[in-house]
């Protein structure tokens, strides 16, 4: 996994809930990254599954809660990071449907070695969409908060039902959206 999201995740900590409680999550977790990330890095991702789990241990909020909440302000730094990615997009649902074939695209230029999930978007009629998220890591939650924090930088007031399930090693979840407005 790509140290952006790690060092996302513990600024998110840090503003959050404190620069101690980001400190003494790592501390607990005795990461072989010692919970130093650049960037450019590449981690295991069962660091952040650590920090996580460590997180909710200190805050009592559930696993998924947390992932979600970072999801949603991961999707806020990326607006603030790479804005041409959502440039010349309408909306959420439009936005979504470029993630595979544009978003993806751009992040393996900049990430060669990047192991990316994978979306399939189907939009139905213009207010539902179903996307086929596939991965080899457990994190279709990180997926919906990046979804809801894309639908609140558009504006949008989507509803998500989802369905989980694994086919193999691969982890599938099918979020079916619905605009409101």
């Amino acid at each position: 996994m790509k140290g952006i999201v790690f060092s996302e995740f513990i600024e998110m900590v840090e503003d959050v809930f404190s620069p101690e409680v980001a400190d003494k999550i790592i501390e607990e977790a005795d990461l072989p990254s010692g919970g130093a990330y650049t960037a450019v890095g590449t981690y295991d991702h069962q660091e952040i599954l650590s920090l996580v789990t460590n997180l909710s241990n200190e805050t009592g909020m559930s696993i998924p809660d947390l992932v979600r909440t970072f999801g949603t302000h991961l999707a806020s730094r990326f607006t603030a990071l790479y804005p041409s990615f959502f440039e010349g997009t309408s909306g959420t649902f439009n936005f979504l449907e470029t993630i595979e074939n544009h978003v993806h695209v751009e992040v393996l230029k900049l990430y060669p070695d990047a192991e990316l999930p994978t979306f399939t978007t189907v939009n139905d009629d213009g207010v539902n969409m179903t996307m086929i998220y596939k991965s080899r890591r457990p994190f279709a939650d990180l997926a919906e908060g990046l979804i809801r924090g894309c639908a609140t930088h558009f504006g949008d007031d989507i509803s998500i039902e989802r369905d989980d399930s694994k086919e193999g090693d691969t982890f599938v979840t099918v979020f079916k959206m619905t605009k409101n407005n």
